[in-house]
C-alpha cells in the first residue's frame, strides 16, 4: 500500500480494478476543507488518460509492473513476435496491442514489455527512433512562409510532417512519444 502523500510521477498503482501509471500530480490544501492529491493517471490496459483526486493520506494499492527487455523479430500477420534476450523464449502480441507503437518497429529492434501478474499490458520503446524516408515529395522553392512542412513515408509506413529539404532515403529521428519528425540523423 502507498499513501496519496507520497505519489511519485511513473508510479503505478492498483485502482478500481485498474492499473494507472501517475503522470502528473499536485498536492492541494485548500483555505477550508480537507487536503487532497490531485492526479493525471494514464490506465495501463487501455491508454485512456484521467483525472483523479484522493484524499490526502488515502492508502492506494501499488501495482507491482515488470519490465523485461525483449527483441522484435517479425510480423505474422495478425501478432508481432518478440524474443527474451536472456532465454531466448518468444512471446506473440496481437496487432490491436501495439497500434500506435507498430509505426516505429523494426526488426531486431530492443523494446520493453510490461506486465502486471503475467498479465502482458503493452511495450515500452525507446525514446526516439531513426527511421529511412522511403518516399517524399521534393521541396517547392519559396514555398517557405513559416515552418513550411510536407509529408513523408518512413520505412515502416508511418507517415509523418518533416521540413521541405528532407528527400527520400534521408533517415530522421522520430519521437515516439507523439510520432513527430525531431532530426535530421
Amino acid at each position: 500500500m502507498v499513501s496519496s502523500n507520497e505519489f511519485k510521477t511513473g508510479l503505478t498503482i492498483e485502482y478500481e480494478g485498474n492499473i494507472y501509471q501517475i503522470i502528473e500530480f499536485q498536492h492541494v490544501k485548500p483555505g477550508k476543507g480537507q487536503a487532497f492529491v490531485r492526479t493525471k493517471m494514464r490506465n495501463l490496459r487501455s491508454g485512456a488518460t484521467i483525472d483523479y483526486s484522493f484524499n490526502a493520506g488515502e492508502k492506494i494499492k501499488k501495482a507491482n509492473i515488470e519490465k523485461k527487455k525483449m527483441q522484435y523479430l517479425y510480423n505474422t500477420g495478425d501478432a508481432y513476435s518478440f524474443m527474451d534476450m536472456e532465454s531466448y523464449e518468444q512471446l506473440d502480441l496481437p496487432i490491436e496491442r501495439l497500434e500506435f507503437e507498430k509505426n516505429f518497429l523494426l526488426e531486431g529492434m530492443e523494446v520493453t514489455i510490461i506486465s502486471f501478474q503475467e498479465e502482458i499490458l503493452g511495450i515500452n520503446l525507446p525514446e526516439k527512433v531513426t527511421l529511412k524516408v522511403v518516399d517524399c515529395a521534393p521541396g517547392v522553392k519559396g514555398n517557405t512562409a513559416a515552418n513550411a512542412t510536407k509529408e513523408a513515408i518512413v520505412e515502416t509506413g508511418y507517415r509523418v510532417l518533416v521540413p521541405l529539404f528532407i528527400e527520400n532515403d534521408d533517415l530522421i529521428v522520430i519521437s515516439t512519444l507523439d510520432g513527430k519528425y525531431n532530426s535530421r540523423a
